[in-house]
């Protein structure tokens, strides 16, 4: 039986906008984008930046940096870094809007936030990209929550508070990805290889497009789906790409040749139709030359808390593995870098659910994390090369994002494990107990 947690557990931060991706900016720093659209609402678009921590208790977040898109909502990101800049790839209607992301650290000691090694003093107020001013400490929509969370006590998080990571972020290029002529365009997904060299697109088009990066230039467009691009994701070699559509069919494609590797296909139950939601690679054991391709799929043309399932494929051959049932369609897939966990989000109850990926055993069930659907999963990274991962008395941890404007984190205790030394002792004195036995009754 998985552990179950309380709803509240795992609140990081409730923002005033909806929300819809999540990705690791650093080891220690997560983003987060959504909005509500191009109509007068009055609710912003952009994305959220915030620095993670634990303080023996609790993972706690701070707010690093707000960034507005004005009538742009971001509805799917991909970030990559690239040493002393990293890249944001944002899905903006039917374009693809890339963001340098500038590091700094900031010393707090005179508390105007001075740069290190700047040389002359920094302003009480900042200018964002796009010209308005803000100052440090001004409200931004997100709610502060206690969480019964500690003040910092250990060294470390001292020092934290006197010298912190800061972003700065700066527009670049944009391209156009998506030529629907039918209706309005829509960039539905936006990936990067492992290797940094491409960027995959689809949208409602059905054309996935493969770019060059950072230079976003076009190397390939591939007819592959009759309707709409639901997900992408590159394999962990960088040779393969998944994708899933609308029109119910999960393709493989080998980016050597761009032609079709394999269609994933499935007896589905009774023979119903079912779509494809969401596709993602994960690493066996952190080898890259080793990995499963993990999907999620729900019943086609069905209202209400129909069973969806979560399936792993053979790579090699695209036939299924493994499949665990869910009782209620799903929404989010994410799985963590080094392939050893991944995590699902519901259709309607809100839920998230962590799984050991070689076997799909269910470890861990948090039933209503959100009051709506998931929207979106990360991880936090273990095997991150931007920095040492977050300290904590947990196995893994999963970030969760709804369009009920709220950012959780829900958390797989430490499983207490028996040393080999016991478990051999307890095997060898069973053995004498069972010779002693039957030396005694002569068998």
């Amino acid at each position: 039986m998985a552990p179950t947690r309380r709803p509240s557990d795992g609140l990081l931060a409730r923002v005033n906008f909806p929300l819809y991706a999540v990705d690791v900016l650093t080891s220690r720093h997560i983003l987060v984008a959504g909005g509500g659209g191009s109509s007068k609402t009055g609710v912003a678009n952009g994305f959220e930046i915030y620095e993670l921590y634990h303080n023996g208790s609790h993972f706690c977040a701070e707010e690093v940096l707000r960034h507005e898109t004005g009538a742009n909502v971001v509805m799917n990101f991909a970030v990559r870094n690239g040493g002393r800049r990293g890249y944001l790839c944002a899905g903006q209607e039917a374009h693809c809007q890339m963001y340098y992301v500038q590091p700094r650290i900031e010393s707090e000691e005179d508390g105007n936030g001075n740069g290190i090694g700047d040389g002359k003093p920094a302003p009480a107020e900042r200018p964002h990209e796009n010209g308005n001013l803000r100052q440090r400490n001004a409200p931004s929509g997100v709610e502060n929550l206690s969480n019964g969370h500690k003040p910092p006590t250990s060294a470390a998080d001292i020092m934290r508070q006197f010298k912190r990571l800061r972003f700065d972020i700066q527009a670049a290029d944009v391209v156009q990805t998506d030529f629907l002529k039918s209706a309005e365009p829509l960039q539905r997904v936006v990936r990067i290889s492992g290797n940094g060299l491409l960027m995959a697109t689809g949208g409602t088009d059905g054309k996935l497009r493969v770019w060059s990066f950072p230079q976003m230039s076009l190397a390939a467009a591939l007819p592959a789906h009759t309707k709409e691009i639901d997900d992408l994701d590159f394999s962990p070699d960088c040779k393969y790409i998944a994708s899933i559509s609308k029109d119910s069919h999960g393709l493989v494609w080998d980016l050597g040749n761009g032609k079709l590797h394999h269609k994933l296909q499935w007896q589905t139950p009774e023979g119903a139709k079912y779509l494809f939601k969401r596709c993602r690679y994960g690493t066996v054991e952190a080898r890259k030359d080793q990995y499963r391709l993990f999907t999620i799929a729900n019943p086609l043309g069905k209202v209400g808390r129909q069973r969806g399932f979560l399936q792993h494929w053979d790579c090699a051959s695209g036939q299924l593995r493994q499949a665990v049932g869910i009782d209620e369609s799903l929404a989010s897939l994410a799985v963590r870098d080094d392939g050893r966990f991944l995590a699902v989000g519901t259709m309607f109850s809100g839920s998230v659910s962590m799984y050991i990926a070689f076997s799909l055993q269910r470890v861990l069930h948090i039933p209503h994390a959100h009051s709506m659907f998931v929207t979106g999963l990360q991880f936090l990274p273990i095997t991150n090369e931007e920095g040492p991962p977050i300290s904590s008395d947990t196995e893994a941890a999963v970030i969760s994002i709804s369009v009920d404007n709220k950012v959780c984190i829900h958390s797989l205790p430490q499983r207490r494990t028996i040393p080999a030394w016991i478990a051999i002792a307890f095997i060898i004195l069973m053995v004498f107990i069972v010779f002693v036995m039957c030396s005694y009754f002569g068998i």
